[in-house]
């Protein structure tokens, strides 16, 4: 679903309902994963990236368990929740399903330990105390946990993440924990509308995963670009966009 076509909500029967001066247009969650799918195929094939290259992991935080059933009955697997409190009872209800569970969102180091063991991803390291917590606290027979280092790529004080600066002492440091496979760097920059400013941050943290691989790092993994900006982010070498609004429309309060 193109961005910028207006509001999008979300009715009871977990259809997408885009609002427009036109008449309503309704999509199912089915739908609007085969037209993101598309869009992302069209980003890979215009910025010169092997087809297939860009991963979609559908962000259901706030979002019944239905929906996400109903994304993985249309071909989905990657999901990405923040709010435990919420995510454990779904992934626990779910379990029947073959779903690879991303945490995404800020973590408080005494939450660490359901994290560690009901998830298969976590998105946001910013701190070693967090860190070697979820490390300590995976369970042997999960195999590693996939971690990313959350970069402040836009240096902005509200925001979680390591500068820069300091990603290089603070990556090898998570990646000689036991127990989690340090896969890459993710960043959340500042938003901007234009589509060569959008591309700014990314090209800085595509750099910087460039410059760790060069050290003797192996990672693999950029998790930047969401429902906004994600073209621009495959342009700059995304390989996991993380997507919630074109898929599921707004959150649920």
């Amino acid at each position: 679903m193109a961005p910028g076509t207006g509001a999008m909500l979300r009715n009871p029967t977990n259809l997408v309902v885009l609002s427009t001066k036109s008449p309503l247009a309704v999509m199912s969650i089915s739908e609007s994963l085969r037209n993101l799918r598309d869009r992302i195929a069209e980003a890979e094939s215009n910025f010169g990236r092997e087809p297939g290259s860009v991963a979609l992991l559908a962000v259901s935080k706030r979002k019944p368990a239905s929906a996400v059933e109903e994304a993985f009955g249309a071909g989905q697997r990657a999901f990405g929740e923040n709010h435990l409190q919420e995510a454990v009872p779904k992934i626990e209800q779910l379990a029947a399903l073959d779903i690879e569970w991303h945490y995404i969102g800020p973590i408080q180091s005494n939450k660490t330990r359901p994290i560690a063991t009901h998830f298969d991803w976590v998105h946001g390291i910013d701190r070693l105390k967090v860190a070697t917590r979820l490390s300590e606290q995976r369970p042997g027979e999960l195999g590693t946990l996939n971690v990313c280092v959350q970069v402040n790529v836009s240096d902005e004080p509200t925001k979680s993440g390591v500068s820069l600066e300091t990603v290089d002492e603070f990556a090898n440091a998570v990646a000689a924990l036991p127990n989690l496979t340090l896969r890459g760097l993710m960043a959340i920059p500042r938003p901007e509308h234009n589509f060569d400013a959008q591309r700014q941050p990314f090209a800085l943290l595509r750099d910087k995963l460039d410059t760790l691989n060069r050290s003797g790092l192996a990672l693999d993994t950029l998790s930047m670009g969401m429902t906004d900006d994600m073209s621009a982010a495959i342009a700059e070498g995304a390989t996991i966009v993380r997507i919630g609004t074109a898929i599921f429309g707004t959150r649920d309060n």
